[in-house]
């Protein structure tokens, strides 16, 4: 397309996009000034893989100087809302993400609002991108974020701006508020409860780095070590599930010095605990194994598994009651809260070279 071409474009965009008492612009007004297809305008803003990156930007330059933002849902209305949150989950089956999800769709329906949910299959930037702009063109009147931001883009940035944003894994924009759980203050409670029981180290199963959950929780197991003199055995790193947690243990039950671990997950811990039955290492009078979450089977694990327990209704409760607040009030200056976990003794762990508590 000429400059002059394109000139033209923006020029009809822009006086498209103003005819009319207070018409919004629409996808066409985007396509106009971008100089693409309306179908390339959806593609780009559902975070389709096969857009070019310079038609991306093209599209996302024209969507930030319009302020296009498509909201049928809420024109529907005759009150102009719609009643309804978004919330952004990673595609997965962990028991931990689904009662978080079921937190938030509890406090919402109390609070009479429906929740859309939109799912990513990765971290990736454009994914979370993408689910960001579904809601967003839902009409949602606020989102809780519940992955990760490995990197906040500027699409992100304007789309947490135009749509009140609460996140609960302790990423943040400067226009999101936070709801969490402290991690190192997680790994604190269970490197220490091992250590109190003779333990002279504790090895540590984590989750995937990119997370900031898995981050927080390598940084406090790491520091109560060090803080109490003993020696940091190298990260064995899982990804979440069961069977990154039986890898692991695997390894683990060929050290014979190893006789705790603290695992970033219930489902990882599950996983090791099944290891180390298979290799004849018993649980917990040769090894004492701590998760996180206390997810309902951790309870009936064999043995039942000593966790530190994230109130995953609690944070639903808090996300939601801090979304309906920036949403009432959308330019308050974004607050922080933090929720306390709880350690679960059970059968899992003992003193060394002894026998669980009864």
């Amino acid at each position: 397309m000429s400059s002059e071409t394109q000139g033209a474009g923006e020029a009809a965009a822009r006086r498209s996009a103003g005819d009319g008492a207070g018409r919004q612009p629409g996808m066409t007004d985007v396509a106009r000034l971008a100089g693409v297809s309306a179908q390339t305008v959806s593609r780009t803003l559902a975070g389709h893989p096969h857009v070019r990156h310079r038609t991306r930007a093209k599209v996302l330059a024209a969507v930030e100087q319009l302020g296009y933002r498509k909201n049928n849902a809420a024109r529907t209305l005759s009150s102009g809302r719609s009643r309804t949150i978004g919330v952004v989950t990673l595609r997965t089956t962990s028991s931990s993400r689904t009662n978080l999800t079921f937190g938030i769709e509890t406090a919402a329906r109390e609070a009479g609002y429906a929740v859309s949910a939109a799912t990513t299959a990765s971290l990736d930037t454009a994914a979370i991108e993408g689910a960001l702009s579904r809601l967003a063109e839902q009409g949602v009147e606020g989102v809780v974020l519940s992955v990760p931001l490995v990197h906040v883009s500027p699409r992100i940035e304007q789309l947490t701006r135009s749509v009140p944003t609460v996140t609960v894994d302790g990423s943040r924009t400067p226009a999101t508020e936070v709801v969490a759980v402290d991690q190192t203050h997680v790994a604190r409670l269970a490197t220490r409860h091992l250590i109190d029981l003779g333990h002279e180290t504790v090895w540590h199963v984590s989750g995937p780095e990119e997370w900031l959950d898995a981050a927080g929780r390598r940084t406090g197991w790491r520091a109560t070590l060090e803080s109490a003199g003993r020696p940091v055995p190298p990260v064995l790193e899982g990804d979440w599930t069961p069977a990154s947690g039986y890898r692991n243990g695997l390894i683990l039950g060929n050290i014979p010095d190893a006789t705790a671990v603290f695992v970033a997950s219930d489902e990882m811990a599950f996983g090791v605990i099944r290891a180390l039955h298979e290799l004849g290492r018993r649980v917990p009078e040769d090894v004492s194994v701590v998760g996180v979450d206390d997810i309902a089977l951790a309870e009936y694990c064999s043995p039942s598994l000593t966790t530190v327990a994230q109130p995953f209704a609690e944070m639903g409760a808090l996300a939601v009651a801090h979304l309906m607040r920036h949403i009432a009030d959308p330019a308050a200056a974004p607050e922080a809260a933090s929720v306390e976990p709880a350690l679960i003794v059970r059968a899992s762990t003992a003193p060394l070279g002894g026998r669980a508590r009864p």
